[in-house]
């Protein structure tokens, strides 16, 4: 019966179903016209009826006459003929390493081909592989062509792929086609690069042609690619998420602006006439309500913005308001681009249209009355609000953050030696960041260390995690608009960006950065920089040390802890006359005093460096200048002072 399991032991291990998919065949690795097959859905594999059922174990081939070819399973490999990659089966001979895939095995390319239409001489077939210089060029598609056996023109020394010019079709279908959409004269299948009078651009979907495969009118400069011919656009859609009329599709090359999304188009729209509105095709599948990660609430899509002179929440530029976008309805005139909204990188993919929104509490604590709370991650014992009281004692430190309490306001416990920065307790439980698209829930029992994704430090206090996104509690709670005091006249963004970007306050470059975007002004700021102390406490000084954020200078500025010159034009500590690198904490400032963690399989202990005489690093030889160091354990006098350092004690 048709709707029995198929076995074909040699083609796949599991039982088969027979199936109509539109799809490359994992057997051949090509489209087909009628592709009706055998699918196997629990490893998503799909053959074409005609290769499995006319494969037989064992074949002659006049490619290779010398062995016979056995039918096997070899991905990752290339057929010997075409060198294409062979998806998944092939015929092989094991003796000389010789492999054609299903389709060359049954029409094997010939010794001599004739393609009058692309070149003016006949091409040879090559028998023996040859390497090809870097400067050897396929005619037709323009690529290089590195080795193998592809055709020649010996007349022209010029070497073509073979499946430039041999593209045989068990399918007529599959070489010209009659298509609804150009029912003048019928398209045929190109191989290669456009033709030069072409726009380059396919008429319907609008995507670049850069396949090797495609169809063609010249007669009328029309191209289309495999995907719309298989998968033609229907002549009218009646979607109601997308216009409350019935689109009808336009293929044709006309200028318009999508009323979706605001941004124009050149070709292929569905109109609506009743309205004079005209949309993407893409746009027809744009989501209702979605959730964006650099804004709390759920965003819902709108055909008219209708907030003036608004600005997009993502990329921060002027967006058109008479036109569709996204909106939150809870926060008046907060507005996103719809191509902005649906970014890899903004969005995660989900529609939530019918999806109720989640109500979950994400306070971090319990109120017990004006100065007192309960935190979530310390529920045994009540926490005291204390304003200042301490200046800067190294051992009184955030278990969030694991910075000292320095001049900050901080939640202590009544009963234990428990301290949270204000800020850092006031942190949601849970909530969305701009680096990542899925909501952060923040953890409070790091058994180890985690590094920051953001500002790459090491750590072992709170952090943001979501999966593999690990982020330490002072980046996690980074959000927009970001008010810092080294740019307080205007407020910093973060805008995905391509390229690294060089951060004001370091001088390095990094991927992540916080932007100004007032015009001309330029001003960046990794979150390295941007999550820095205000006021630290080190030996070199008996005064707190305090952020400066690059001034103008006459003459050199020297770091009074590593003795090198300091560049004033970025951040540095400063009290009075003493200066020092903004990297003065060293890389285990995020690491809590007394805690042991592995790194690098190897047990350490997080200890001060606050004994009279700073001891030696068992790495670098140097005496260890950072505030917190790493005893290894089982040692009384074995320390390192760097991370670095850590990488290469495993060696000593």
């Amino acid at each position: 019966m048709e709707s029995e399991g198929v076995s074909r032991p040699l083609i796949h291990e599991h039982v088969m179903m027979p199936w109509n998919d539109l799809r490359k065949g994992d057997c051949c690795g090509r489209l087909k016209a009628i592709s009706d097959g055998y699918y196997c859905k629990r490893c998503d594999f799909f053959v074409h009826r005609r290769c499995v059922d006319e494969s037989s174990e064992c074949i002659e081939h006049p490619s290779h006459s010398i062995h016979t070819l056995q039918l096997q399973s070899k991905q990752g490999h290339n057929c010997n003929l075409c060198d294409m990659s062979i998806v998944n089966l092939c015929y092989r001979c094991e003796i000389c390493d010789f492999d054609v895939d299903l389709f060359c095995a049954k029409y094997p390319p010939p010794e001599v081909i004739d393609i009058y239409e692309t070149h003016h001489h006949k091409l040879t077939r090559l028998k023996q592989e040859i390497m090809f210089g870097c400067d050897a060029k396929c005619g037709p598609c323009g690529k290089k062509i590195w080795d193998g056996f592809p055709y020649k023109c010996h007349e022209c020394d010029l070497a073509f792929h073979v499946e430039c010019v041999w593209n045989p079709s068990e399918d007529k279908h599959l070489s010209e086609v009659n298509h609804i959409y150009h029912p003048l004269h019928p398209l045929k299948l190109h191989t290669g690069q456009p033709p030069k009078y072409s726009d380059g651009k396919y008429r319907l979907c609008a995507r670049k042609i850069d396949d090797r495969l495609f169809y063609h009118c010249s007669s009328c400069n029309f191209s289309l690619d495999m995907r719309c011919v298989l998968n033609t656009p229907p002549q009218s859609v009646m979607d109601l998420k997308a216009h409350a009329h019935q689109l009808i599709f336009r293929p044709r090359l006309d200028s318009f602006t999508c009323n979706a999304c605001g941004l124009s188009g050149d070709r292929s729209p569905y109109i609506c006439v009743q309205c004079d509105f005209m949309i993407h095709q893409e746009c027809l599948s744009l989501p209702r309500i979605i959730n964006i990660n650099r804004h709390d609430h759920r965003v819902s899509r709108t055909s008219v913005l209708g907030v003036v002179n608004s600005v997009c929440g993502v990329f921060r530029e002027k967006v058109d308001w008479t036109w569709g976008g996204y909106s939150c309805l809870q926060c008046p005139g907060y507005v996103v681009h719809s191509k902005c909204a649906i970014r890899d990188d903004v969005w995660n993919g989900k529609e939530l249209e019918g999806v109720p929104e989640e109500t979950e509490n994400i306070e971090p604590y319990v109120v017990i009355d004006d100065n007192t709370i309960q935190h979530f991650s310390h529920k045994e014992h009540h926490l005291r609000f204390h304003i200042n009281s301490f200046l800067c004692e190294e051992n009184k430190r955030c278990s969030a953050c694991s910075h000292p309490v320095c001049l900050q306001s901080f939640y202590g416990c009544m009963d234990c030696d428990f301290i949270l920065h204000q800020m850092c307790a006031e942190s949601p439980r849970r909530k969305w960041h701009v680096l990542h698209n899925d909501r952060l829930t923040l953890v409070t029992s790091v058994t180890d260390y985690f590094q920051c994704e953001a500002c790459r430090r090491i750590s072992n206090g709170f952090m943001y995690q979501c999966g593999d996104k690990e982020l330490d509690v002072l980046c996690g709670s980074v959000s927009e608009p970001f008010v810092h005091p080294s740019h307080p006249h205007h407020p910093l963004y973060y805008i995905p960006a391509v390229e690294d970007t060089k951060c004001n306050g370091c001088n390095r470059w990094t991927p992540n950065v916080l932007t100004c975007i007032e015009s001309g002004c330029g001003f960046v700021l990794c979150f390295d920089c941007a999550t820095l102390p205000q006021v630290v406490k080190h030996r070199v000084d008996d005064h707190p040390l305090s952020l400066c954020y690059g001034e103008e200078a006459i003459g050199k500025y020297w770091c009074d802890i590593c003795e090198e010159e300091t560049n004033p034009k970025t951040c540095f500590f400063t009290c009075k006359d003493q200066q020092a690198h903004q990297y003065l904490l060293g890389d285990f400032a995020g690491l809590m005093p007394r805690s042991t963690p592995n790194l690098f399989n190897r047990p350490f202990e997080v200890v001060f460096n606050n004994s009279m005489s700073r001891p030696f690093c068992r790495v670098c030889q140097s005496r260890c200048m950072y505030p917190i160091i790493l005893k290894m354990l089982g040692t009384s006098n074995l320390y390192v002072c760097s991370f670095e350092c850590v990488a290469y004690a495993d060696y000593l």
